[in-house]
């Protein structure tokens, strides 16, 4: 079984809270990570104990042995309340793990229930690090400290975890066949258990177009009147939607960073598919030859580059935020990250070459502030390649 970077961090969360949330979407491996860490396992799947928990939610909390594993816990958002009562009368450290397929700390009811008595903890689709055995190593880390050390990888390999992404199942795929038919029956299980039961939803046919519709704009400026023309729904239709992929970690909305004083800046966020494999499945990519032929393939391998430093980012040493950055006169960066008043500006190229004029907006925006920025592109070549001091080119097998 493959070695969790978020373990050591959801072990010291569970020292120092009596309830530690972990989630993340379906099937990404949180129920495994709680079997490891908690003898004791409820699961709230199972129609018998979701009954039990809604029917008596403070005799259920209290009937549990503890430590416990609190499986699917939006599923009976009732125990919430029970578990903040249960806690303010015998507060025990690492009493309760829970785990979640939607983000039930962001739903309304739920919100300010359990504020000073829960730590969250998110887990991603597996890493390339989590790939290769080597879940201790973090890349955010590595580029803050210019640790540019690589494994060559072979390009075939990197094409191919772009197509499978990283839910841990999906790993065990080996046919064409069998990806489209397990991402086929993820999709449909996804919006049948989760969409449906958060949001009530009663038109599955338009939430299902709006997904076909909204996979091609991954790495795209968010635009929700093109996004409603075109699956024909309202606007605040589409926010829904949006917001029901936001909270069960299927889509990530990247903010604009707009520091730099006299520049006029787009202020939309960039949209994210969470998991390249979800992504392909939806543009009918399931080979390296569909994918080097595909209109898709840049955005296909940015959205891998945002998804790994996202991934990273959850357990990086210094807290860490994710930006892109574009001017109104079409100056853009695909990623700034930020440490404090350092910065690390990040440009992905799908070529296996690498030039000046590709540092070009980095430069840029290295003159323009006075924040310390270090200039990374991301390239399909094999070197590390230093353009000056304060730039360098840098191959995806460093993901690695």
């Amino acid at each position: 079984m493959l070695k969790r970077s978020l373990e050591p961090i959801l072990k010291t969360a569970l020292k120092i809270s009596p309830i530690v949330l972990l989630k993340g979407a379906r099937q990404v491996g949180k129920s495994t990570l709680a079997l490891n860490l908690c003898e004791n396992y409820t699961v709230l799947d199972d129609v018998s104990t979701r009954v039990s928990a809604k029917a008596d939610p403070n005799l259920f909390i209290q009937n549990l042995k503890k430590p416990v594993c609190i499986d699917e816990i939006q599923k009976a958002p009732e125990l919430l309340e029970s578990l903040k009562l249960y806690i303010d009368t015998s507060r025990h450290n690492g009493d309760f793990l829970i785990t979640g397929s939607a983000n039930i700390l962001d739903m309304k009811q739920t919100k300010d229930t359990l504020a000073g008595r829960i730590i969250e903890v998110d887990l991603f689709p597996l890493s390339a690090k989590e790939r290769e055995g080597k879940p201790e190593e973090n890349i955010i880390d590595k580029l803050f400290a210019q640790a540019f050390d690589v494994t060559p990888k072979p390009h075939k390999e990197i094409m191919d975890d772009v197509i499978t992404g990283g839910y841990p199942e999906s790993l065990k795929l080996e046919t064409p066949l069998e990806k489209k038919l397990w991402f086929a029956s993820y999709v449909s299980t996804y919006i049948e258990r989760d969409a449906r039961d958060l949001a009530e939803l009663r038109d599955i046919d338009s939430f299902f177009r709006f997904l076909h519709v909204l996979a091609p704009r991954s790495t795209t400026m968010l635009n929700k009147s093109d996004l409603a023309k075109e699956v024909g729904v309202r606007v605040e239709t589409i926010e829904n939607y949006l917001s029901i992929l936001e909270q069960t970690f299927q889509i990530k909305l990247v903010r604009p960073y707009f520091e730099n004083i006299g520049k006029q800046f787009v202020k939309s966020p960039k949209l994210y598919l969470n998991d390249t494999g979800i992504a392909s499945y939806f543009l009918g990519i399931n080979s390296q030859e569909s994918l080097e032929a595909s209109h898709y393939k840049g955005a296909l391998i940015e959205t891998f580059v945002c998804n790994e430093l996202l991934k990273h980012i959850s357990f990086a040493s210094q807290p860490t935020n994710l930006f892109h950055y574009r001017t109104n006169d079409k100056r853009e960066i695909d990623f700034i990250i930020k440490q404090n008043s350092r910065i690390i500006a990040i440009e992905v190229k799908s070529s296996s070459k690498v030039d000046t004029s590709d540092f070009k907006h980095i430069i840029d925006f290295q003159k323009s502030g006075s924040l310390d920025v270090f200039g990374v592109v991301f390239y399909m070549g094999e070197n590390v390649l230093w353009m000056n001091e304060r730039c360098v080119a840098l191959p995806f097998s460093f993901f690695y």
